[in-house]
């Protein structure tokens, strides 16, 4: 037995899963103490054998996604806790004691880390500046209610107990949040770990970024119809991120609006609502500021703009799952 598993699931993870692994042989803790397992999910780049060249325990399995190849290794630990990471992370040398550390308190189920990037790119650090500003409201809560799987810790009975992530988010997207939702529903403790850091690359460019946050709108559509109450308030995300999604696509409409009008007073009217939204929807990424400006300059001037775009992606991504979730109401299925 060990006291703890660190499971790194992998697809195709061949140029970074080295790296991952030669950082989690560079722990703080004894090596005696805990196992690193890698859940190859079907990769055709050599993965596997990556793996066994660090010296992992090695599960293959045929691709069925993150969330399947999580469970997996699930039950091959051997770890009284269990230690999630991805395969393009590089955790710190002290990363696996501070996850353990706050399973100290017996209430504990689990424990959520934090991102770092070494990256230049302005929207990777502009990314950076949003996980800051959520790292900065959990910081000091006594519990959470999402944990990310880049750096999650879970009880083993717990997790196994909760039936582990659901299978049916096929991609890496929301699968971490709602196993959060639902063990904090069911009344377990989840706390965040700040010093539990791992180094990630963000989507460098503002298309990659944009498609990514699409991907997320469409997949949390099926979280919030699980969890509603944490559609309007969880631990994690800011209002101001969830006033945007509101302001934008307000402001839009109401400006297709004041170009279809007729009358000139009627047109005004309606611009002048349409730039008092679109106003407040500026105004309220003044509090990502602070985070941004600590990024860089640049990364302060670029924020607003990315906020928003932000949030017409992520309402794209919510208008996708919608309408994806009435087709197969209907019998269509997603497309």
């Amino acid at each position: 037995m060990f006291l703890a598993s660190v499971i790194v699931p992998v697809y195709n993870g061949a140029s970074t899963l080295g790296a991952c692994l030669r950082a989690l042989a560079e722990q703080t803790i004894p090596h005696a103490s805990y196992q690193v397992i890698v859940v190859d999910d079907g990769s055709t780049d050599g993965s596997a054998a990556i793996a066994a060249e660090h010296g992992a325990h090695l599960v293959c399995q045929d691709h069925a996604g993150p969330a399947a190849a999580r469970n997996r290794g699930a039950l091959a630990a051997r770890g009284e806790i269990l230690v999630f990471t991805d395969a393009d992370c590089e955790p710190q040398p002290d990363w696996i004691e501070a996850m353990l550390a706050p399973f100290a308190d017996p209430g504990v189920a689990g424990v959520k880390g934090a991102y770092r990037t070494r990256q230049r790119s302005v929207v990777a650090r502009f990314a950076q500046a949003e996980y800051e500003e959520k790292y900065a409201r959990l910081a000091g809560r006594p519990e959470i209610d999402f944990v990310d799987t880049y750096a999650a810790g879970y009880r083993r009975a717990v997790f196994l107990q909760a039936g582990g992530f659901d299978t049916g988010f096929p991609t890496a997207t929301v699968e971490d949040q709602e196993l959060s939702y639902r063990l904090a529903a069911a009344g377990h403790k989840l706390v965040f770990a700040p010093r539990a850091i791992v180094y990630h690359r963000h989507a460098a460019t503002a298309w990659r970024y944009a498609r990514r946050k699409l991907h997320l709108g469409r997949w949390k559509v099926r979280v919030h119809a699980r969890h509603p109450a944490r559609a309007l308030r969880d631990s994690y995300t800011p209002w101001t991120q969830k006033a945007q999604l509101l302001l934008v696509p307000l402001a839009v409409v109401v400006a297709g609006a004041a170009a279809l009008a007729r009358s000139r007073s009627r047109r005004r009217a309606l611009w002048s609502l349409a730039a008092g939204l679109a106003g407040l929807a500026l105004g309220s990424t003044l509090p990502l500021l602070a985070h941004a400006r600590r990024q860089g300059w640049a990364v302060a001037l670029a924020a607003p703009p990315l906020a928003l775009l932000r949030a017409a992606a992520l309402d794209a991504g919510l208008a996708w799952g919608l309408l994806s979730r009435r087709g197969r109401r209907y019998g269509e299925g997603d497309r």
